[in-house]
């Protein structure tokens, strides 16, 4: 999404993702920092920053999910494999809530064709899912997606921050001239991109409609777990695993460590109901 807001201000998500490349803890960049970024006048006192990351960057617009997606992708970061063909491509940022503040944990499920404009519907070739990490940051290694009949360039996405609903969406890369002619684009999901020798770089940062305070980060609180469930935070699941919560029985379909927020019922990209 764009750095600055159509005033030319650069937005506090900007800031944000600045500070976090550089390793500053986010409540410490954003102090004394005016909302927008803006220029103050002089005698200007800095205002408070925004309660809300609506700067020009309102929450990550969804779209539909396609004909093509299948669930129990494999857990990588890179959709690379030997012989793969196509033009590399990587794609990094972050994934913030409504006050700004980065979301660790997310998960983020990334589909797309290949260099062909070929989807994979027996495999999972470039399909894979991840998690944001203590930064809220993600990067994924990829090629340039190949053209889909009727289509633009697109990736495919859903992102999930823990216990939240799911966003469904689709990343564009700008300069594409299938952009003027395919009815579901949205100019406010485009790529910054830019070449990288050979390959190419593109930055996208999502904006989750998760309410958060803009200050440091709240102590977490215990979860009261449902009578009867086995499962429990900070427990090592493997594919196949059951659980029980609150009832129902439950199958894991992804290794992973459980965590306050990533009960059964709340991630389906982790558990089914059986």
């Amino acid at each position: 999404m764009d750095n600055e807001t159509s005033t030319g201000h650069v937005t506090r998500k900007a800031v944000l993702r600045a500070a976090l490349a550089a390793g500053i803890a986010a409540p410490a960049v954003l102090m004394g920092v005016p909302a927008l970024a803006r220029t103050l006048t002089v005698g200007e006192m800095a205002p408070a920053p925004t309660p809300e990351c609506d700067d020009g960057d309102d929450p990550t617009v969804p779209q539909t999910e396609g004909p093509y997606f299948k669930p129990n992708s494999p857990l990588r970061n890179s959709l690379l494999e030997s012989g793969t063909a196509g033009v590399r491509l990587t794609v990094s940022g972050y994934v913030f809530g409504l006050a700004c503040r980065p979301i660790a944990g997310a998960l983020l499920d990334f589909w797309q064709a290949d260099t062909n404009g070929a989807y994979d519907n027996t495999g999972f070739r470039f399909r894979g899912h991840q998690f944001t990490d203590a930064q809220g940051a993600f990067k994924l290694t990829t090629v340039v997606p190949g053209l889909y009949p009727g289509r633009t360039r697109h990736l495919h996405v859903k992102v999930q921050a823990p216990g939240r609903p799911v966003l469904t969406s689709q990343l564009y890369f700008p300069g594409e001239p299938r952009n003027n002619t395919d009815s579901i684009f949205d100019a406010r999901l485009l790529m910054s991109v830019r070449d990288a020798g050979a390959a190419k770089e593109a930055a996208f940062d999502f904006v989750l409609n998760v309410p958060q305070n803009p200050g440091p980060s709240p102590t977490a609180t215990a979860t009261t777990q449902p009578p009867g469930g086995s499962w429990a935070a900070g427990t090592a699941y493997r594919a196949g695993d059951r659980v029980t919560y609150g009832g129902p029985a439950y199958v894991c379909l992804q290794a992973h460590t459980g965590q306050a927020g990533w009960e059964p019922p709340n991630v389906p990209a982790l558990w089914r109901a059986v």
